[in-house]
C-alpha cells in the first residue's frame, strides 16, 4: 500500500502533476471522487458537497450549517425532505473518514484535503509540498489559462487564500509549514518530468522501507 499525498499552492501545476505521479506508480489519483464519496455518506448533492469543499470564506461557517443536509426519512412517503446539519465539522469528519479509507485500501496519490495532515500518523504515506514563487506561478497561470496579468493575480490570491483558510479554521494551522512534509518542490520552475520522478523515487524508497 503506497500513500502519497500532494499539498499544492494554486498555479504550482498540482492537477497535472498528480495524476502523473499516480501513473508512475501505478496507483490511482484521487481528487474529485472525495466530495463525491462525502456525498453519499451525508445523504446530499454533490453540487453541494463540492461547494463546501472548494469555497472557503467569511462566512465559512453559515455557508457548511446551511448547506450540509442530510435526508429527513421520518418526513414519510412522498419527495425526501433535507435538514441542516448545526456543525460543519461533520463534513470534516467524513472527508477524513474518506481519506483514511483510500489510504487503508489500495493507495492512492491525493490532492488536496489537507491530506498531509489527516494522514499524517499513516505507516509509510509520503507528504509532499508543490510551490514556487508568486511570481513564476502567475506566469504560469497566464500561459495555461490565457489570462491577463489581472486576472491571475485575482485568481492566485483569492484561491490561495481559500485553501489557507481552509486548513487554518479545521486545524488551526498552516499547509505552508515544513513539518508537514518529507519532500517540498518548486513544481513550476523544475522540469514537470523531474518533479514526477522525485516524487515518485521517494514514494518507492519509502515503501521499500518498510518491507
Amino acid at each position: 500500500m503506497t500513500v502519497v499525498t500532494l499539498s499544492a499552492t494554486f498555479g504550482a501545476g498540482g492537477s497535472e502533476i498528480g495524476p502523473a505521479v499516480a501513473e508512475a506508480l501505478d496507483l490511482p489519483f484521487v481528487d474529485r471522487a472525495i466530495p463525491m464519496r462525502v456525498a453519499e455518506k451525508l445523504g446530499v448533492s454533490l453540487a453541494d458537497a463540492q461547494a463546501k469543499d472548494e469555497t472557503v470564506s467569511t462566512g465559512f461557517t453559515r455557508l457548511i450549517s446551511s448547506m450540509a443536509l442530510v435526508p429527513d426519512l421520518a418526513a414519510g412517503a412522498g419527495p425526501i425532505a433535507y435538514n441542516p446539519v448545526p456543525d460543519e465539522r461533520i463534513f470534516r469528519e467524513q472527508t477524513e473518514k474518506v481519506l483514511h479509507e483510500i489510504a487503508a485500501g489500495t493507495g492512492a496519490v491525493i490532492l488536496g484535503r489537507a491530506a498531509a495532515l489527516v494522514l499524517a500518523g499513516v505507516p509509510g504515506a509520503l507528504h509532499v509540498r508543490l510551490d514556487a514563487p508568486a511570481e513564476a506561478r502567475l506566469e504560469h497561470i497566464q500561459r495555461e489559462h490565457g489570462l491577463t496579468q489581472a486576472q491571475a493575480e485575482r485568481l492566485l490570491r483569492d484561491n490561495d487564500s481559500a485553501r489557507e483558510a481552509y486548513v487554518k479554521y479545521f486545524y488551526r494551522c498552516g499547509m505552508n509549514e515544513a513539518r508537514h512534509y518529507h519532500l517540498i518542490i518548486d513544481s513550476v520552475r523544475l522540469p514537470m518530468t523531474t518533479v514526477v520522478a522525485v516524487i515518485a523515487d521517494a514514494a518507492r524508497a519509502l515503501s521499500l522501507a518498510r518491507e
